[in-house]
């Protein structure tokens, strides 16, 4: 179902409703400050599963990233964030990037990589954050399968291509053809793994 949410002020009834699917193990289409996404509550293991069937990916194989409302939101994802770090997260969060960092135990086995880590984002988009908020817990962060990256980008388009294996797709105007940069910090030696809209100086 196709739903249009207000992109500066998400009307709460709306917002509710979404919210409610999620925890229903419901799938999402929504707006980031990047690119729209697949979304699901992290906490239903089937409604992950749905999202990587979507895509056509094994979720043992794939690193799932999630987005948080806020940093403090995101520390609880993580292993202890050492003042360095957490002032290079401070200076571009909420943005149009994705962190690599080690997995803390909070995180669902599913979402973690072989390696026990987590790909963690703070989007500055309104209507997501207004999501999370009422959700209470991070949601999935997944990029729509398919290459024809302008159709993604239409809330419309994205209703004919996705509307039989999604629950809702919130329409909160049109989205961009960038996704966000992945830096990975897993090591003391931060590095950019995917040159995406953020621009990281290090």
């Amino acid at each position: 179902m196709l739903i249009q949410v207000h992109p500066q002020d998400p009307q709460p009834r709306l917002i509710k409703q979404v919210v409610e699917c999620l925890k229903d193990g419901g799938v999402i289409v929504y707006p980031t400050d990047t690119i729209y996404g697949l979304g699901c509550d992290i906490f239903q293991h089937k409604a992950v599963e749905r999202i990587c069937k979507i895509k056509n990916v094994e979720s043992s194989k794939v690193q799932l990233s999630f987005i948080c409302k806020d940093l403090s939101h995101l520390s609880d994802y993580t292993k202890s964030i050492d003042t360095p770090l957490y002032r290079m997260l401070k200076s571009y969060l909420p943005g149009p990037f994705t962190f690599i960092l080690p997995a803390s135990k909070q995180v669902p086995k599913i979402l973690q990589s072989k390696k026990s880590t987590v790909g963690l984002r703070v989007p500055d988009n309104i209507i997501s954050r207004h999501i999370l908020e009422a959700l209470g817990n991070p949601i999935l962060s997944a990029s729509l399968p398919g290459e024809q990256v302008e159709d993604n980008t239409d809330p419309e388009i994205m209703q004919q291509k996705f509307g039989d294996r999604v629950d809702f797709i919130i329409d909160g105007g049109i989205g961009g053809i960038v996704p966000s940069t992945i830096v990975d910090c897993t090591s003391d030696d931060w590095q950019i793994t995917r040159q995406g809209l953020g621009i990281w100086e290090g």
